[in-house]
C-alpha cells in the first residue's frame, strides 16, 4: 500500500499500458458518447479524423483504470478533482496507450492529521509517443497508520465541555 507519506514531489513513473481495440472504441462510443466518429467506421473515415477515434471520456476511464489497478495500490480516500484536462491527439483502434504519473505537489491536510493532498500530472501517450491525454489529478490520500504524529493541545480537548 502506498500512503501520503510515500509520495515525493518530482517522482515519476510509468504506470501501465492499455491496448485499444476497435470493439472497445465502438462499444464505449455507443453507450457513452454516440458521435459518428466513435461509432461508425465508414462515416468516421470521411471525417476530419480520417477514422474511428476514442472518446475523451474513454481516455479518462482508461487512465483511471490503469491508476487504480497499478501496484502498489494507493490509499486514496477520495478524488478531489481534475484540472487542465487536455485531449491533445486522437487515440485510435490498435493504439497501445501508456500512462505516466508525475507527482507535482504534496501537502498535509490542514484539518485532519491522518491524510494529505497529492497532485499528480497524468499523461497518456500512444506507441508513437504522442500525448493523447494530459491532466492534473488531485486526490485525498490516507497517511501511513504506523507513523507517530503529535496531536495539537486543542485537539485533546475537542468535544469536551468546560
Amino acid at each position: 500500500m502506498k500512503y501520503y507519506d510515500d509520495f515525493v514531489a518530482g517522482e515519476a513513473e510509468q504506470v501501465g499500458d492499455y491496448h485499444l481495440t476497435k470493439d472497445d472504441v465502438i462499444a464505449f462510443g455507443e453507450k457513452w458518447d454516440p458521435q459518428f466518429f466513435h461509432t461508425d467506421p465508414d462515416a468516421a473515415g470521411a471525417s476530419m479524423f480520417s477514422g474511428l477515434i476514442a472518446a475523451g471520456t474513454q481516455l479518462m476511464s482508461i487512465a483511471v483504470l490503469l491508476l487504480v489497478t497499478h501496484r502498489p495500490r494507493v490509499s486514496v480516500l477520495a478524488g478531489l478533482g481534475w484540472d487542465e484536462v487536455r485531449f491533445l491527439h486522437p487515440a485510435r483502434p490498435g493504439d497501445t496507450l501508456t500512462l505516466f504519473r508525475e507527482c507535482v505537489e504534496c501537502r498535509e491536510s490542514a484539518s485532519e492529521t491522518d491524510r494529505g493532498i497529492v497532485k499528480n500530472r497524468i499523461t497518456l501517450k500512444n506507441q508513437n509517443s504522442h500525448t493523447v491525454l494530459s491532466y492534473v489529478d488531485t486526490i485525498l490520500v490516507k497517511r501511513r497508520p504506523d507513523v507517530f504524529r503529535p496531536v495539537a493541545l486543542r485537539d485533546l480537548f475537542r468535544g469536551r465541555e468546560s
